[in-house]
């Protein structure tokens, strides 16, 4: 009886891994793709830019400084694969006014055509003890970290719908999975993130429109030499068990993800293991995904293993020790 049952579970999982690839999403081919990047004069959304130009994008830069656009756009055109490809450059606020968002989309749209991929990466970071950080930092960080990627999205998703094809990526934060201690101001904005990539894509699959939610590690940037001057010497630690990744490496994670439109996009193994803990009722892009989440959520919580996650083994060793006078 064992046998015949162990049989059926075995043939159940190869019909699942054989019809999943009917199933899941097609491909997006960047190969003469329009792509918006804001946040795209520095850092992850820079390096973004330029793995999606190297796969013969075209490419639209969007941030507040333009002098850094500028300088963003000459290393962007030196990964071009062909004489065709554009690098477009707009300085806006993406997360003060929805007015100049959405009149700046459609300026790149006249420009380079449809968005077929829209990244929101423009971002900022703090960090500091929930008493010490200023009230006016909570709203500012809400506005940047959270309005800045939903009025982008909001201007492209109508054209997006009636394309019937397109893909959105949020840059989330692995402090936008678990809270971490230092982060009172920092880890919501990027909480929320989660929240609306969730709701979009059930709205949104329909439409063969994929969102991806990524949630990169500490990143050799300039905003995280930024938050460093600030980091309570509890979250200096706990970032410290698990290092610093470039950027290039994140920007290569996060694009194939989001051209294969899988929802979740985690970086290292330690990023795997960490989404793997916080999926919840997160949106599962294959069936493989969706058994490997049941197995390894199995192995973590039943068997208690905890495999090469050394963040979110300090964060909870910080938090006990914290809470226990």
């Amino acid at each position: 009886m064992l046998l015949v049952v162990a049989a059926f579970i075995v043939a159940f999982v190869l019909l699942l891994y054989m019809i999943s690839p009917l199933i899941s999403p097609k491909p997006l081919k960047l190969n003469g793709a329009h792509v918006v990047v804001t946040g795209g004069s520095s850092g992850i959304g820079k390096s973004i830019a330029m793995e999606c130009y190297r796969q013969g994008a075209f490419i639209t830069l969007v941030a507040r400084d333009e002098s850094k656009l500028v300088q963003a756009k000459k290393e962007v055109e030196k990964c071009a694969i062909n004489d065709k490809q554009v690098v477009l450059c707009i300085s806006v606020d993406v997360s003060k006014d929805y007015g100049q968002v959405e009149s700046v989309i459609k300026q790149c749209q006249e420009k380079l055509g449809p968005v077929d991929m829209l990244v929101n990466c423009a971002g900022t970071s703090f960090s500091g003890k929930f008493e010490e950080v200023e009230v006016e930092r909570f709203r500012s960080l809400m506005e940047v970290n959270y309005l800045g990627s939903v009025y982008p999205t909001r201007a492209v998703i109508t054209t997006m719908k009636e394309r019937r094809m397109g893909r959105i990526m949020f840059v989330s934060s692995q402090a936008g999975q678990i809270g971490l201690f230092g982060y009172t101001a920092y880890s919501p904005s990027k909480f929320a993130l989660r929240g609306l990539a969730e709701s979009l894509q059930m709205e949104m699959k329909p439409y063969n429109i994929y969102v991806t939610i990524a949630y990169p590690p500490d990143t050799d940037t300039p905003g995280l030499a930024e938050e460093n001057r600030t980091k309570p010497l509890e979250t200096r630690l706990i970032s410290e068990t698990s290092g610093v990744t470039q950027p290039e490496q994140v920007a290569k994670t996060v694009v194939k993800d989001a051209v294969q439109g899988n929802f979740n996009s985690s970086v290292g193994p330690d990023g795997y293991m960490l989404s793997a803990l916080t999926c919840g009722m997160s949106p599962v892009t294959s069936i493989t995904e969706g058994l490997q989440q049941i197995e390894l959520s199995h192995i973590l919580y039943d068997y208690n293993i905890i495999i090469d996650c050394p963040k979110t083994v300090c964060s909870c060793l910080t938090l006990v020790i914290v809470n226990s006078d």
